[in-house]
């Protein structure tokens, strides 16, 4: 069921005030990874449930405690939790973004101030931190919402609301701010949800929506290597002692090849070869080598690409900690030098099956070095894939929605990142969960630049609302 034209029409005419709401936001720096601006996310998620509040959201703001970072103990940004309906003849949608941001700063690359929205005339750009990720999409849920309040339209579904300010930095608290609502039963917020819809993702490419129905997990690790009582002069000591940076060096060599093959044995064997229907859905989708060239500057080919990011586990290399990375020259032999590393996990491994192959490959091949330093294998943190079934209802209302306002099918993605949250309303809810995105592939989410296009924004909006419309029409 389509939405009332009087929504897209107040959609149309209201646009420039949503894109002023969105610069507003914009403006607030919470970027929860960086201590010095805790009281900036706290204050972007007091702002948020004050706007929730004006449009007749009743919500409540859970507190999560507190955590360490950085050397302090800090007061972790609340997790916003809301209602809006409680019709016993209307499904029920969960709805979840997040309101925190990654760091951001002017001599990064940017061409603008990061958090001072730009409105490029001329591209229809959006340009600021977190314009795309999350605060534009989640705007977009209030654009809906305050629509139907000034229209005095009934919304057609009855919406709860979890919105969160540390999905930048590890989500902490969350899980169990979730399962703890959820154990309430019909005293709990989240009672009766039938689905649950994120919007925290993006587009394959630059030209057709998309519909995401899995997500690879992650395991995160660091490989410690320790070797003399102290930082040691190589001029000195060079060719005298076993280097813990040469040791690193070498064992990090070993964990994947150039082509992306990774040679901890085991991990790739885990997971089934594609068949033939599965090989016709990525050939299916709207998605070129061009595409990955403009968005990170690769060239391979369509469906190793594609499934190389969706349903293939890969393993990246991260950084170096303790080793000297300062402007000049150091001559300097680190005592204690860290390898960070992940791997992106899907179906069927997960984080317990992942690290004994990891810490019985790294003991086997390290010990092959004959080294007086020693060697630690540190699983850091993680999270399980997700898949869901997109024959369920939920997607066809989303599919529905985006046929009606883009007049395009769109297409149904794996994403090779992770949004561990997706997996905990999934097992927690028992619900069918559809991540709807509203940006485009280079829209630079954690990137300089980053950008919402204009027309994602208005139109993302429409697709928002006109979903809430067909998942009504399933009751």
């Amino acid at each position: 069921m389509p939405a009332p034209a009087s929504f897209s029409n107040y959609i149309d005419t209201h646009a420039n005030a949503f894109i002023k709401r969105l610069g507003d936001a914009v403006a607030i720096q919470s970027i929860s990874s960086d201590a010095r601006r805790r009281q900036d996310v706290i204050m972007m998620g007091n702002w948020l449930n004050g706007q929730l509040n004006e449009l007749g959201v009743e919500t409540k703001l859970i507190d999560l405690g507190t955590h360490e970072m950085q050397g302090q103990t800090l007061q972790l940004p609340p997790a916003i939790i809301g209602r809006l309906g409680s019709d016993p003849a209307k499904k029920t949608v969960l709805i979840y973004g997040h309101y925190d941001v990654q760091p951001a700063l002017k001599t990064d690359g940017w061409k603008t101030d990061p958090f001072t929205l730009v409105v490029d005339e001329d591209s229809g750009r959006l340009i600021g931190r977190g314009s795309t990720d999350d605060k534009g999409p989640i705007l977009g849920w209030l654009n809906v919402i305050e629509a139907h309040k000034n229209l005095g339209i009934a919304m057609p579904v009855n919406l709860r609301i979890c919105f969160e300010g540390m999905e930048e930095n590890g989500s902490e608290g969350l899980d169990e701010c979730i399962q703890e609502e959820v154990k309430k039963g019909k005293d709990g917020w989240f009672d009766g949800v039938d689905c649950v819809c994120i919007s925290d993702n993006y587009w394959l490419n630059t030209r057709t929506p998309a519909l995401t129905y899995g997500l690879r997990g992650i395991a995160y690790f660091s490989i410690n290597i320790t070797g003399p009582g102290q930082d040691l002069h190589s001029g000195l000591f060079g060719r005298t002692v076993h280097e813990p940076m040469t040791d690193l060096i070498k064992l990090m060599s070993k964990l994947v090849d150039h082509n992306g093959n990774i040679l901890i044995p085991g991990i790739d064997d885990m997971v089934p070869p594609h068949d033939e229907e599965e090989l016709k859905l990525y050939q299916k989708m709207d998605y070129t080598t061009d595409d990955i060239e403009e968005a990170a500057g690769g060239k391979e080919k369509k469906t190793v690409v594609l499934m190389g990011r969706m349903r293939q586990p890969s393993l990246s290399l991260h950084g170096i900690q303790g080793a000297f990375s300062e402007v000049g020259c150091k001559t300097v032999i680190p005592s204690k030098i860290g390898g960070k590393f992940s791997i992106r996990l899907v179906p069927p491994q997960t984080p317990e099956k992942i690290i004994p192959l990891v810490n019985a490959y790294l003991e086997a091949e390290f010990a092959k070095f004959n080294s007086k330093n020693k060697m630690e294998v540190e699983y850091l943190h993680g999270g399980k894939p997700w898949v869901a079934d997109v024959r369920h209802w939920n997607f066809e209302a989303a599919k529905k929605a985006i046929e009606v306002v883009y007049k395009k099918t769109p297409d149904y993605t794996r994403e090779g990142g992770s949004i561990p949250v997706t997996l905990t309303f999934a097992e927690s809810l028992g619900v069918n969960v559809l991540l709807l995105p509203m940006g485009r592939a280079d829209d630079g989410a954690h990137s300089t630049n980053e950008k919402l296009d204009r027309s994602n924004f208005i139109e993302g909006t429409k697709v928002l609302g006109t979903y809430l419309y067909e998942v009504g029409a399933t009751a």
